[in-house]
């Protein structure tokens, strides 16, 4: 009887081994699945990611390519402006404004005073000195021939 105990012990107890082994198994199949799924989760977010980098980037292309088309365009119009400015300043002809008279006078070397537009004394002795550096007749008057020399010193100034 002891033996058949003792056997019966022993049946038991590999039987529940057995039933434990199964058990430990089915728990690791279950936690090996769940890191796969994890795994997938992780890849679709990497991929997911990947997209949003190249979106940016090409983002930040058009953002590049716009931003070098406006500073050509940028460039473009200083470039007009400043062609226009010296067009402006040769097809003055016949009558320029006093404020161009003393700006052309400033440029040439000869102090109108304050550039205001005004025609004042400070003015008038410029232009006669300037006619006399020029061999004109000194009347302070800006005429035809006066004018014909002092507009090349309306956009250059003299060192």
């Amino acid at each position: 009887m002891g033996k058949r105990l003792l056997l019966l012990a022993l049946i038991c107890f590999f039987s529940f081994s057995l039933v434990g082994c199964a058990t430990a198994r089915k728990q690791k199949e279950l936690e090996i699945q769940g890191l796969k799924n994890q795994i997938s989760v992780l890849e679709s977010q990497i991929q997911s990611k990947d997209e949003e980098i190249t979106s940016l980037k090409d983002s930040i292309n058009k953002i590049e390519e716009e931003k070098a088309s406006v500073s050509q365009q940028m460039q473009e119009q200083a470039w007009n402006k400043r062609s226009l400015k010296k067009q402006c300043a040769k097809e003055v002809k016949t009558r320029p404004t006093v404020k161009q008279i003393q700006i052309a006078l400033k440029n040439a070397g000869f102090d109108p005073g304050n550039i205001d537009g005004k025609f004042g004394n400070s003015t008038r002795e410029a232009i006669k000195a300037f006619q006399r550096a020029h061999n004109l007749t000194a009347n302070g008057r800006v005429r035809s021939k006066t004018w014909n020399l002092l507009k090349e010193y309306l956009d250059k100034p003299v060192k």
